[in-house]
């Protein structure tokens, strides 16, 4: 029933945008994305409600352009409506709202085909975007597209005659060892009584596919969703017009041209003459300034037996536990938090000893010990980690001056000598692009099983977050190494703190990873049909 807010005819238009309309909390509906942003932008000057903001200011104003937007059925072709209605949210924007109010309007992004490296680049704000991306575990990446070729990035600035030579090679290695594979894990670990087809065939596929993505280069192209704030997607953009990278540069120029059409007004000012490419370009001054201050062998250079991995505590706060301690007892006190003092040992005992899973959010007062680390692992398991919020990172250029991994399971199974000789030969090819074409574009021929070097800087709770997470039994043996060893340089040196992160797995993993996984899957999907009959 409606509220007495809304007459009859009221109530019928406002139900089609509102999840109800008589009580205090109610969720938005079938409204454009622009929409939302300059509604809440309004509401935040006026004593009215919502609803009767949206039907006053938007839906009664002739010169909103919104029958055209929202109508039922539309007026117009959606996208012309936009930018005939633009101008009015413009003024609404301007008038009542700033920079802040861009977070308050979304949109959902498709990027597909693009290369590893460019996703990289894409997912690596931060705030404000939460990307997902295609699975190297649970997706073949040996399809061919439309054309008749293996799926890889070819971009004009890599018009070289050994690339897509040793792209191809290592995607015909990596196809003729998927079936082979497959077959040989299975053979090793065979179906188990009470275990469906479905469970068994994806733990031994997504098995096989762990073995080999090693070979993948990181121009193997994929597919990524993203969704986002206004604020954001127009410092998304403007990082990647900056991007040294072309492929980079171009997506910056296709998200700006598709946002255009669904969240205008927030995307303005990404690539604009006063503030996107003067900003864009001083991003990229200032990357040529530093690189010229800093001298480095290229990326590739002085390839011998390479690095093992390695997870190193560069710097922590020793002052850690105190620091903690005191920020949990601050809220309950009128102290300053320097005069803050408590027992160690019975506060955190209070703060976190009843946690009973790693879903039990740890509490903000961890934030305050802070850790850094630098890592030396595949970037197949950087690939992995990168996508973590909650810390600081970044990485060198990938080449293949720190050596490779071979997944054991591989030499396992004897398939572990075409491994070795596809990741060698692109390695070959990638020295002489990158004296030829330079060390950033020479980055696409690199097979996934080089190593690469990077930092991450996280404070306590991230710790807990993703160690808890990535160290469960049915993750990557490479990226629960890594996690791993992060935990563990932590307990070394706060053991106190880290002992009550009792969901870090310090074990050797499963050996068919998946496989209690998708059990655990075929048990929800039959609880789930039994609801459904």
């Amino acid at each position: 029933m409606a509220g007495p807010e809304f007459n009859v005819a009221e109530s019928a238009l406002l139900s089609r945008y509102f999840t109800n309309l008589d009580r205090p909390v109610f969720a938005l509906r079938n409204l454009p994305e622009v929409v939302k942003g300059a509604l809440f932008s309004r509401y935040s000057r006026t004593e009215k409600s919502l609803r009767r903001v949206l039907l006053d200011e938007f839906i009664n104003e002739p010169d909103s352009g919104f029958d055209r937007l929202a109508g039922t059925p539309p007026v117009d072709d959606d996208m012309v409506a936009v930018r005939r209605a633009e101008e009015f949210y413009e003024r609404v924007l301007v008038g009542y709202g700033d920079d802040s109010v861009a977070e308050l309007a979304g949109a959902h992004v498709a990027v597909e085909q693009t290369s590893t490296l460019a996703a990289k680049a894409l997912e690596d704000s931060r705030i404000g975007i939460s990307p997902l991306e295609k699975s190297t575990r649970y997706v073949r990446f040996d399809r061919l597209g439309l054309d008749g070729r293996y799926l890889y990035y070819r971009g004009p600035e890599l018009a070289h005659p050994d690339y897509e030579p040793a792209a191809d090679a290592l995607y015909e290695v990596y196809t003729g060892l998927v079936e082979p594979a497959t077959l040989a894990i299975r053979e090793r670990f065979p179906q188990e009584e009470g275990e469906t087809d479905r469970a068994w065939k994806s733990a031994t596929r997504a098995k096989a596919l762990d073995l080999l993505r090693g070979l993948l280069p990181a121009g193997a192209l994929t597919n990524l969703g993203l969704f986002g704030n206004g604020r954001a997607f127009e410092y998304l953009i403007t990082k990647m017009a900056a991007h040294e990278l072309p492929e980079c540069r171009r997506l910056a120029t296709d998200l700006h041209h598709e946002l255009s059409l669904v969240i205008p007004a927030f995307v303005r000012r990404a690539l604009d003459d006063k503030y996107g490419m003067p900003a864009a370009e001083r991003i990229k001054q200032a990357r040529d300034r530093v690189a010229r201050q800093t001298p480095s062998l290229l990326a590739g250079e002085g390839r011998g037996g390479g690095l093992r991995p390695s997870v190193s505590l560069v710097d922590f706060d020793p002052e850690a536990e105190r620091k903690v301690v005191a920020a949990a007892l601050f809220p309950h006190s009128n102290a300053p938090l320097a005069e803050q003092s408590g027992d160690p040992a019975a506060v955190l005992d209070a703060l976190l000893a009843d946690r009973a899973n790693r879903r039990q959010r740890v509490p903000r007062a961890l934030e305050h010990a802070q850790y850094e680390f630098e890592i030396v692992a595949n970037f197949a398991a950087y690939r992995d980690l990168h996508r973590h919020r909650m810390l600081t990172q970044d990485r060198q250029l990938l080449g293949t001056g720190l050596g490779y991994d071979v997944p054991p399971g591989l030499g396992e199974l004897g398939m572990d000598s075409r491994f070795v000789s596809a990741v060698e030969a692109a390695a070959a090819v990638h020295g002489r692009l990158e004296k030829e074409v330079g060390p950033a574009l020479a980055q696409y021929v690199v097979p996934l099983a080089f190593h690469v070097r990077w930092y991450f800087r996280a404070n306590l709770r991230e710790i807990y977050h993703l160690c808890e997470l990535r160290t469960t039994p049915q993750g990557h043996a490479d990226y629960r190494w890594v996690a791993q060893e992060m935990f563990r340089r932590v307990a070394e040196v706060h053991p106190r703190l880290a002992a009550y992160a009792r969901f870090v797995d310090l074990g050797p993993g499963d050996e068919l990873e998946r496989r209690k996984a998708e059990r655990r899957i075929d048990a929800k999907l039959s609880a789930i049909n039994r609801l459904v009959r």
